[in-house]
């Protein structure tokens, strides 16, 4: 029986804190699903095509496993993506308490409607800090965000 995980998130951009946390996660899964949702909450700067080709692009790069799989998901619940591909776990990095308050309830809203688990990781220290929102705001200022972005994702920004 294969252990299936999906790390969901808006990656927009996707950072190098979140290819921390998808590199860590396909090392522990067989398969895993990284998926690209629309945060109503969020006004974002990238359509979702775009973040999903930068995401394949970042991961390449990387030399991650070839156990992720990119897609996107815009309709129903994220639980109805993991029934879907058979996932019972969702991974979500967390950098700071702030984010533990945010992700618990989901977490449990998640069990709750479809028995799927979530598994908290800790980024990398040096990516604790990074956000896609800081990223987005750094670009937007005319700031160098090489330091917090894949290579291609850096390349993208400067063309806009």
């Amino acid at each position: 029986m294969s252990r299936i995980a999906v790390v969901p998130g808006s990656f927009d951009p996707v950072t190098l804190g979140h290819l921390d946390v998808i590199g860590r996660a396909a090392g522990i899964f067989d398969e895993l699903h990284v998926l690209v949702v629309h945060n109503p909450g969020k006004t974002a700067l990238l359509p979702i095509a775009q973040r999903v080709a930068l995401l394949e692009q970042s991961i390449a790069e990387a030399g991650l496993p070839g156990n992720i799989t990119v897609t996107s998901w815009s309709v129903g619940l994220l639980v109805d993506y993991c029934t879907e591909v058979g996932a019972s776990v969702l991974v979500k990095g967390i950098r700071s308490q702030v984010d533990v308050a945010y992700e618990t309830p989901m977490a449990i809203v998640n069990r709750n409607l479809a028995g799927v688990e979530t598994v908290f990781l800790l980024p990398n220290p040096a990516n604790a800090y990074v956000s896609s929102s800081l990223v987005r705001q750094v670009s937007a200022l005319g700031g160098d965000v090489s330091p917090y972005v894949p290579s291609a994702v850096s390349a993208y920004l400067a063309t806009k």
